[in-house]
């Protein structure tokens, strides 16, 4: 006999009768509706740009002047340990400019970004634990070096919800996978629901975006009979075997697919945007990803995360000048989809971060792995992390690297640090978004994080 039968048989059921409120809350709860704030918000939603691979910070956002004086010769202070053999240092082989009226400098690279500048932070001292993909990967999308913990998103909708119960809560795009794929945005031991739902944005449809999202067999009607029946039958389980969490998630997970056959294919239908808009996001995955992006978050999804590509393209370890070509793919969607925010009025309520798991070295590399000497190793000790909206201080820089860009010495930002101040922006105290697992409390900052006070109106 399980507890719940006892209390329901024991004194003509009365012990059930002071459970009935606490069990009916419990079971008819969405776990995706919206929820408050641990105090006012300045944004409502995330959007995560992530230049997957290590982008250069001294070849896209933090000039190093003595860096090009001095190309060619060894580093002064000697190099830093980081994962492969390094020697002198390589100026960038790219112009900066002032760009705005803050005057901050910008890449040649990052032209229509650079118009944007006056609505973007740039934080120029970032760093993180390990100068490997995986590691700084889980560090920079988990708060951790290992699998095995939520994601930011999942977080994120763990601790607010969604504004919008026909989505998901947490959506990632990619045309394919970065490297370790799906644990990056897993839920792990939060409850499954609020894990990240994956959508392949190399596909230009609707139907191909989101395999069988049309029932060609059953109409809407039959379908939510079908659920409401499927729904009474999982209740009478976790009622004689008790709670369920997975079972519960395929429940909500089973509503929420339901709802979407509704809402999906219209908003990752972007040819319904006009050309002249699309052109200005471009017909590329990237391009597209930004511009349903921005879709999303107009319809009030809570996290949209944008993978530039499929493993680690800006991982450019041979030559240094392949960033161009990657930064003419990511430049006009990043300052699209900033543009449209702004002028929607979206972007006040709307955290934007743009960037990689690391950075990379101001010096060579040599190792023997390259083919040509005019390439960058990874780079854990400082690199750039640009914001954007949400309570952020638009045309600042904060912090600093070295006179060369290797090491965060003025401002130091662990990604602990960006966590916290982004939770903060959201109305979210880091250390009290927690979760009760394996005899501990876990949060997204682990036991560190100090919210940036200086980069938020």
């Amino acid at each position: 006999m399980t507890r719940r039968d006892m209390l329901r048989t024991m004194g003509a059921g009365f012990g059930m009768t002071g459970l009935a409120g606490t069990l009916s809350a419990a079971e008819g709860t969405d776990p995706l509706a919206p929820k408050s704030s641990h105090f006012p918000a300045r944004a409502k939603h995330v959007v995560f740009l992530f230049l997957n691979g290590g982008p250069s910070q001294v070849d896209t956002f933090d000039p190093k002047p003595l860096l090009q004086k001095f190309s060619g010769q060894p580093m002064p202070s000697g190099n830093l340990k980081t994962e492969r053999k390094t020697g002198s240092l390589l100026g960038s082989p790219f112009q900066f400019h002032r760009c705005g009226k803050s005057g901050i400098e910008v890449s040649e690279i990052f032209p229509k970004l650079g118009e944007c500048i006056d609505d973007v932070c740039v934080v120029r001292s970032m760093y993180t634990d390990i100068p490997n993909h995986e590691p700084s990967l889980f560090m920079m999308n988990c708060g951790t070096r290992v699998p095995g913990r939520p994601s930011m998103g999942s977080w994120l909708t763990y601790g607010l919800g969604s504004e919008n119960q026909n989505l998901p809560g947490f959506i990632v795009l990619c045309p394919g996978y970065p490297i370790v794929g799906p644990q990056l945005w897993t839920s792990a031991f939060l409850p499954a629901i609020y894990q990240g739902t994956y959508i392949p944005n190399s596909e230009k449809t609707p139907d191909k975006l989101i395999h069988y999202i049309r029932n060609t067999e059953i109409a809407p009607p039959a379908q939510r009979r079908q659920l409401d029946l499927l729904a009474k039958l999982n209740g009478l389980e976790m009622e004689r075997e008790g709670t369920d969490p997975i079972l519960e998630a395929n429940i909500q997970t089973s509503e929420i697919a339901f709802r979407m056959q509704a809402e999906a294919p219209d908003v990752f239908d972007i040819t319904k945007e006009p050309e002249t808009v699309r052109a200005r996001y471009g017909d590329h995955d990237f391009g597209r990803g930004c511009l349903m992006a921005r879709r999303l978050i107009e319809r009030g999804v809570r996290m949209v995360q944008v993978y530039f590509g499929n493993g680690q393209p800006w991982d450019n370890h041979d030559d240094i000048l392949i960033h161009h070509e990657l930064a003419n793919k990511a430049d006009g969607p990043i300052a699209a989809l900033l543009q449209d925010l702004k002028a929607s009025g979206l972007l006040n309520e709307t955290l934007v971060i743009i960037g990689g798991e690391f950075g990379r070295t101001p010096v060579v590399e040599v190792s023997g792995l390259v083919k040509y000497q005019n390439g960058r190793d990874h780079n854990s000790w400082g690199f750039s992390t640009l914001l954007a909206g949400g309570g952020v201080k638009g045309g600042t820089t904060y912090g600093a690297t070295d006179d060369f860009g290797f090491k965060a010495v003025d401002k130091p930002v662990h990604i602990h640090d960006l966590h916290a101040t982004a939770l903060h922006m959201l109305g979210m105290d880091h250390t009290k978004l927690t979760y009760r697992y394996s005899g501990r409390d876990f949060r997204l900052t682990d036991v560190a994080g100090n919210v940036v006070r200086d980069i938020i109106t």
